[in-house]
């Protein structure tokens, strides 16, 4: 059974389809451990091997490293079979071994430093290196990456950001891209849902990439933020279904929410959640991975992989059927929202 897939056109201008799975590559930059060229190609041929033809990668993500490693493995496949999209925000630039960016986050990577730039020269750089190391001759979705609450430490910074995006004209350059055919949709990378909404209201956004902001274990986006999307025609990508891995790995001691270890309430429900799942044979983290899914809005769910073990549990979590009576049991205990589509 091949992956399912949805077909976004907001444009009117033939589109994107995309597979239900896709692939973002951050683990491919050397995510909180280092994995060889080897193990990283495996991963990217067992996505390949099992019907995954959205990758999603950016500058920042082993500073070069992940767009590099998707280079060798894009070159000989048929373009037109498969979506690629990468991001703008940030110029990665060599530098002294002292100051190189993400020390304890990524590893072994370039010697290279990350410089924030959303003006419309950043923009235009940055989509110019990106095609550089990924050597393709097409990029089909820019997102701007980052200019949320979580990257820039406050709200008052990354207000400041959203400034300069559109003062300085980064926004500009995405739309130029976007109306000269260099790319098919123009979007946002963001962790959270109130940023998304900021740009959308403020802009002519495609698809926003959000990460971690509606899934299993949060809805809040349902208030404003999807409904927008939905009478825009906005598509979602949904980044981290997981929650940072708890809910792929249940409440066990170490487990992982929002980057950080989980706080006990977030335990309290994840178990709660668990125990409904079990009770209807089902994997929690086929449940987390279909429940995007479920919002007309969303286009595809990609959780990162950073081993072919990985990319087969998500393969599994995308082919999972998950029975009508779980959803209402979770809202009849009062772990999902009511008005979540399901």
């Amino acid at each position: 059974m091949g992956l399912k897939t949805r077909h976004w056109d907001r444009l009117g201008n033939g589109g994107l389809t995309f597979t239900e799975l896709g692939f973002g590559t951050a683990p491919l930059g050397n995510l909180y451990k280092a994995i060889s060229d080897d193990e990283a190609r495996a991963t990217l041929d067992a996505a390949w091997d099992g019907g995954v033809r959205y990758f999603d990668t950016a500058p920042l993500y082993g500073l070069g490293l992940s767009e590099t490693r998707l280079n060798p493995f894009l070159r000989d496949k048929p373009r037109d079979e498969y979506v690629l999209s990468s991001k703008v925000g940030r110029l990665i630039q060599a530098c002294a071994p002292e100051y190189r960016a993400g020390v304890g986050k990524w590893f072994d990577v370039p010697q290279r430093r990350e410089q924030f730039d959303y003006s419309y020269d950043g923009v235009m750089r940055s989509f110019e290196h990106s095609f550089s190391r990924l050597g393709v001759d097409r990029i089909d979705i820019l997102y701007v990456h980052d200019l949320c609450v979580f990257s820039h430490g406050s709200k008052e910074a990354s207000d400041m950001r959203i400034e300069e995006f559109f003062g300085a004209r980064g926004y500009d350059a995405m739309v130029s891209l976007r109306d000269q055919g260099l790319i098919r949709a123009i979007g946002g990378g963001i962790n959270e849902w109130e940023v998304c909404q900021t740009l959308a209201e403020r802009g002519d956004f495609d698809l926003f990439l959000l990460a971690g902001r509606y899934t299993l274990l949060e809805q809040k986006a349902l208030d404003s933020f999807l409904p927008l999307c939905e009478a825009r025609g906005i598509g979602i990508v949904t980044g981290g279904p997981y929650n940072s891995g708890i809910l792929a790995t249940g409440a066990k001691p170490g487990a992982f929410y929002n980057y950080d270890p989980a706080p006990r309430n977030i335990i309290e429900r994840v178990n709660a959640i668990e125990a409904v799942c079990t009770d209807h044979g089902v994997r929690m983290v086929d449940a987390a991975f279909q429940f995007p899914l479920l919002h007309p809005s969303h286009v595809t769910v990609i959780p990162g992989g950073q081993g072919v073990a990985e990319m087969k549990g998500n393969l599994q979590a995308a082919q999972a059927e998950i029975p009508a009576a779980l959803w209402a049991e979770l809202k009849a205990k009062g772990l999902l929202r009511e008005d979540a589509p399901t």
